[in-house]
């Protein structure tokens, strides 16, 4: 069997409150917009990698503590973390350099599910 991610889900409270977080401060792509079943679903991500599945609906929300993050690559982090600190969003837990090829650090999203941003050098 050969699997590929295709996408991850979160159920959100607030899909416009997840969407300005996801892409307007993010910045990953809407690649669609739908209803399905009385549940509103926006699918994120960049052409060709897995998406980011948001869906405000009825049943109950996963809870943050869950242990659910999700981890993005970025060029570098102290520019992320710059741009983030003039957005107002502050950093969570880190940054942490586990070895001298990564660093990262942890955001919350709008239901306090946590974001990674990480960077990883040659």
């Amino acid at each position: 069997m050969n699997l590929s991610m295709n996408w991850i889900t979160l159920r959100v409270r607030d899909l416009e409150a997840s969407l300005n977080f996801y892409h307007g401060i993010l910045k990953l792509p809407i690649q669609r917009r739908f209803e399905s079943r009385g549940r509103q679903i926006a699918m994120l991500g960049t052409e060709g990698q897995p998406k980011v599945e948001l869906i405000q609906g009825s049943e109950p929300v996963l809870k943050a503590e869950c242990g659910v993050s999700i981890g993005f690559e970025v060029e570098s982090l102290d520019e992320a973390m710059a741009y983030l600190k003039s957005l107002g969003i502050p950093v969570a837990r880190g940054p942490v350099a586990p070895n001298p090829r990564l660093r990262f650090f942890y955001i919350l999203d709008p239901d306090c599910f946590e974001v990674q941003l990480a960077e990883h050098s040659d």
